[in-house]
């Protein structure tokens, strides 16, 4: 059995080391755009600026300061707030922000321009006897509503041909307690993020499907205040802050292995699978493209999330009501 230690450290959204930073107060956009507040988890998405970081990559280009946040909750009040200019999220929760009243934009993608890039899927626990997705038809599974994880899991159910009726959900959005209650047999499969898949194989679990192969499901974003970055010096700062991801990213692809310490401290990962977790390619700055959104927006008009349709611009990374 797995103790709560580790889950909390699995779940990536303890706080980071990075610079030991924490969540500043404003509102309105009001952090200064000569230093930009980029605001995370503690997750692998924000790698290549850790890398950055440390090797000094922003020097004489921009003054960014990564801002970590114990949880999505309170990441989306620090973007919504204008405490941060700038999140590394996920277009669901884009798209939530601005529904709700703060127009942001997508800058560019974090992880996911290829299928293999991060990954999300649903897990059986030890026990179970479950070796396909096809027996989950009409068991609950262990997820959070209106998150990355329900989009990947109904998406994986209906690529594996489950009738959309037949996919039932266990209402479970901290992922510490929706890992426990899968190994401990309250529910039979829970969908997960690519650590806890990786503390659960360890751990006698199964992952039953991913979103590694077939079709590119779904994508970490660096999303930008519209109010920062309409001004000329919150423009030039995020093209800066591109050109240092770039670096980062560059750096890590070349040798992932001589970054894994930090991305051990920084992500939390469990020893168990520190040593062996896999470093993901990252990709150079470039914007979403509406074949990554917009099934997302769609998804969320079709269960209710939005409650008005939005539409998505892939060349500016804007969303615009319909």
């Amino acid at each position: 059995m797995v103790g709560a230690a580790a889950l909390g450290a699995a779940a990536l959204t303890g706080c980071s080391n990075s610079k030991g930073a924490s969540a500043p107060q404003g509102g309105g956009g009001s952090a200064a755009a000569s230093r930009m507040m980029v605001g995370t988890l503690a997750t692998e998405d924000i790698l290549p600026l850790w890398v950055a970081q440390q090797e000094n990559l922003a020097a004489d280009k921009v003054d960014f300061e990564i801002v970590p946040f114990q949880s999505a909750t309170e990441l989306i009040a620090g973007i919504s707030s204008g405490a941060v200019n700038v999140a590394m999220t996920d277009p669901m929760v884009s798209a939530g922000v601005f529904a709700s009243g703060t127009p942001l934009e997508l800058a560019w993608v974090t992880l996911g321009e290829t299928a293999k890039q991060g990954r999300f899927g649903i897990m059986t626990g030890p026990n179970t006897g479950i070796t396909s997705l096809s027996e989950l038809a009409g068991v609950p599974v262990g997820v959070g509503s209106n998150t990355i994880l329900e989009y990947v899991m109904d998406k994986l159910m209906e690529r594996a041909g489950i009738p959309e009726d037949q996919i039932k959900v266990e209402e479970l959005q901290k992922l510490p307690v929706r890992f426990q209650s899968m190994m401990s047999g309250d529910v039979k499969a829970a969908a997960l993020p690519g650590a806890l898949l990786a503390l659960g194989e360890a751990s006698g679990c199964v992952c039953l499907a991913d979103d590694t192969d077939g079709e590119n499901i779904s994508q970490s974003v660096m999303a930008v205040r519209s109010d920062f970055v309409s001004a000329e010096s919150g423009a030039s700062a995020l093209a800066a802050l591109q050109d240092v991801w770039d670096g980062g990213a560059a750096l890590v692809n070349h040798d992932p292995e001589k970054y894994r310490s930090l991305l051990v401290e920084n992500a939390n990962l469990p020893e168990s699978v520190a040593r062996t977790y896999p470093i993901s390619e990252y990709p150079m700055a470039k914007k979403p493209t509406g074949a990554m959104v917009d099934p997302v927006l769609a998804w969320m008009t079709k269960k209710g999330y939005l409650t008005a349709p939005l539409s998505y611009d892939q060349n500016t990374g804007k969303f615009s009501k319909e």
